[in-house]
Order: structure tokens, then C-alpha cells, then sequence
């Protein structure tokens, strides 16, 4: 049985804030079993590697035996969580965050125990809520405590709208964690408010208050702007396995020690270990491949991770290409096409080396494109019809293109 201090030391790495400190150490010292609460609206259909910081700790809480409550919020998702933005979101149909919800709640069993987990919807009681609940819900709440929220106040000042229905999302979030009888809540950095709230709704309701833990938001590979798929710097947890290990060898030296602390579950003592020997002289990237592999093998298997490791080590290392690479024929109706044109050909459908042209380019210009293994560097360069070479774009992407 593990320590009060070690369980202390395993709760608390990566965690922002926990409000109020005290009372969380007192919850987690009597050993009680507490309910765990974390919600996300299913807005989109595939989960990326940010939305598990807050999944792996709840995970951490569940091998400690407390009780865990993963909240699809399909019924939040239709009004739009406000936190962060400077103007509204667009609204969600229902159909879609039904489809959506579907999707994220079988990709949290990938790191949650399906068997130790309960999934709620918070539609399940607002839909059933009358017009004079929601009123009284809403009464509980003055304009200038929410304008108290730093996104709704810059909005204000700078004469950016507010819709009523914005109002609504702290309130509804609040009243979750009123539902759910929530000890503990878990939210990113950007949900302060909402997490407060929370608190608030239960004192108001004459219930013990939750303790409210907040995790940092994890940036995406450019390893400044927070992981999303709108800015295309995500890792997906739907990704094949060689492309999630790729994308996690390209994030930096400095960004790997915090992936470490909020997306891996190896202990403090090895991960502190692995910096010791940085310090000493040591290769990052041989533990960002330690990274790699465990991220990979928890989203697929052990098999695909160790596969996509050493297929990693020998395009690297050893400088060699994929030992299978995809092949694609297309038509062309003229003599030879452009390169530019060819790398963002949409007949190449999911094997498309380039999202737009202006992308080629500037992949041509960085010399990180190659033809049969030899650089191209002119934006000009054209593809004679019935050839087939073999194309690569940056690190990671290799095709076999037969022209015909």
C-alpha cells in the first residue's frame, strides 16, 4: 500500500491549482472513496492527446480506488463552452454531438478501466428539468460575478457580443457537479470559473463543496499554441501508430519533459532519472523514444509500439526508408504536372503529401522535400507523365506516386 505521501506526490505532479489545498489533503488522507468528476463536450469526434491530461488523472485517482465519473456534456455541448474564446462558437446539432459522444466514450477506454468507470450524460437531468428550475438556476447567479470571468470581461470592454445563452455554461457545468454529488473536480487552466461555480451551486444547494483541480493546457507540437485540430498541431488518439510516434519525435527537447509529467505514467523517480541523465550528457531523444513507445503501445499495443519504434530507429538512425510504403496511381491528362500540384493532389485522397499548394511550397523552399531520395529545392519543378518515383515530405511522409 502506498504512502499519504506518495499518493500526495502522485495526485498533485502537473496540477496547476487545487482550491483549497488544504481541505483536498484532508479528503485524500482519510482514504475515503470520492467521487471523481471530469466533463467534456463531445464538439468534435475524435479526442487528441491534450484532452487525456485531464484522463490520466483520472486514471491516477482510479488505481486509487476512488470512484470515477466521466461526463459527456451533450446537453453543454449545444450552448458552447465560452472559456478561452473571444466570440461566440458556433452551436452543435444534436445529431452530431450523439455521434460524437459515442466516439470519445470509446476512446477514454483506452486509458480508463471500463469496468471502474461511470459515464454520464448531463442531458439525462436537463432534459427533464422545467422553465422555473432553470430560472432559479439562472437567479443564483448575478451579470457582474460572471463578467468577473476574464474572457467575458475583455469581450465587454471591447464591445465583442455576449449571447445570454454564454451565461448559461457556468450555471449548467455548476449544476453537474450538483448532480453528481462531485468531491473533486477536474478542468484545464481556462475552466477556472466554471470549476468555481461548481462550488458555488453546491453550497447554494446545501451540499459539501467539491474541491476543484486545475491542469495545465498542453501545448501542441509547435510548443506554443494549445493543442487543437483547428491549428493542425495535434496528436490524435485515433492516429496509426507510426504517425503518433513521429509526431511525438518532432515536439522539442523542453516540451518533452512536460509531455512527460502530464501524458506519461511512469513514476517521478524515473522521469527525474531521465533528466539526471540529460544533464549528463545523455541524448534526448533517447528518452522522447521512451515517450513514444508508451504512448503509442496505450493508444494500440505493445506489438505496433515496438514495431514503430524500430521502424523509427532505422529511418533515423540508420538512414533508411519505410520498409513499406504506400503506393498510389493517378491519371494525368497532360504531358507532366507540377510538383507543387502533385504533393496536394486531392486524388491522393488520405494519402495526400501536402493539405494546399502553398504548403508544397513552402516545403519545397525548407528543402524538406525529396524524390527518390535526391532534395528538390525549385517551387517550378515539373513531373513527367509515366513515372513513378518515390516522394517524401518532411520526416515522416513517404509516398510511392505511379503517373500514368
Amino acid at each position: 500500500m502506498k504512502s499519504k505521501k506518495e499518493i500526495l506526490e502522485i495526485l498533485q505532479r502537473g496540477v496547476e491549482e487545487i482550491i483549497p489545498e488544504r481541505e483536498f489533503k484532508t479528503l485524500i488522507e482519510s482514504r475515503k472513496k470520492l467521487i471523481i468528476k471530469a466533463g467534456f463536450d463531445p464538439t468534435s469526434s475524435d479526442l487528441h492527446l491534450g484532452h487525456t491530461v485531464l484522463i490520466n488523472k483520472l486514471k491516477q485517482f482510479q488505481d486509487l480506488g476512488h470512484k470515477i465519473i466521466f461526463l459527456i456534456g451533450d446537453f453543454t455541448g449545444q450552448i458552447g463552452d465560452p472559456s478561452g474564446v473571444n466570440e461566440t462558437r458556433p452551436l452543435v446539432s444534436k445529431s452530431d454531438l450523439k455521434k460524437n459522444a459515442k466516439t470519445y466514450s470509446e476512446q477514454v477506454f483506452k486509458i480508463l478501466d471500463p469496468k471502474k468507470t461511470k459515464i454520464e450524460y448531463n442531458s439525462s437531468w436537463f432534459d427533464k428539468m422545467k422553465p422555473s428550475e432553470i430560472i432559479k438556476l439562472a437567479a443564483s447567479m448575478t451579470v457582474a460575478r460572471m463578467l468577473e470571468r476574464d474572457d467575458f470581461s475583455k469581450r465587454f470592454k471591447s464591445n465583442r457580443p455576449i449571447s445570454i445563452h454564454e451565461f448559461l455554461y457556468p450555471l449548467v457545468q455548476g449544476f453537474d457537479s450538483y448532480a453528481l454529488k462531485a468531491d473533486i473536480e477536474l478542468g484545464g487552466t481556462d475552466q477556472k470559473f466554471n470549476l468555481l461555480v461548481g462550488r458555488d451551486i453546491q453550497r447554494l444547494n446545501k451540499m459539501k463543496e467539491q474541491v476543484v483541480m486545475t491542469m495545465p493546457i498542453l501545448e501542441g507540437l509547435d510548443g506554443v499554441k494549445k493543442m487543437s485540430k483547428s491549428l493542425n498541431n495535434y496528436i490524435g488518439l485515433k492516429e496509426k501508430p507510426e504517425m503518433m510516434f513521429g509526431k511525438i519525435m518532432s515536439i522539442s527537447d523542453e516540451l518533452m519533459w512536460k509531455y512527460f509529467d502530464l501524458l506519461s505514467f511512469k513514476s517521478n523517480k524515473d522521469i527525474n532519472s531521465y533528466k539526471d541523465e540529460v544533464k549528463k550528457g545523455a541524448n534526448p531523444m533517447k528518452f522522447k523514444i521512451i515517450l513514444g513507445e508508451e504512448i503509442v503501445e496505450r493508444f494500440h499495443n505493445k506489438k505496433a509500439a515496438q514495431i514503430t519504434r524500430e521502424e523509427f530507429k532505422n529511418r533515423f538512425s540508420k538512414k533508411k526508408a519505410p520498409s513499406k510504403i504506400k503506393k498510389v496511381t493517378i491519371k494525368v491528362n497532360s504531358k507532366e504536372i507540377l510538383l507543387i500540384d502533385l504533393l496536394a493532389d486531392p486524388r491522393l485522397k488520405k494519402n495526400v503529401l501536402c493539405s494546399s499548394k502553398s504548403e508544397a511550397k513552402r516545403m519545397i523552399k525548407q528543402s524538406a522535400v525529396k524524390i527518390d531520395n535526391k532534395r528538390i529545392n525549385d517551387e517550378h519543378f515539373s513531373i513527367k507523365n509515366g513515372s513513378k518515383h518515390t516522394y517524401q515530405v518532411g520526416k515522416h511522409k513517404h509516398l510511392i506516386i505511379d503517373l500514368t
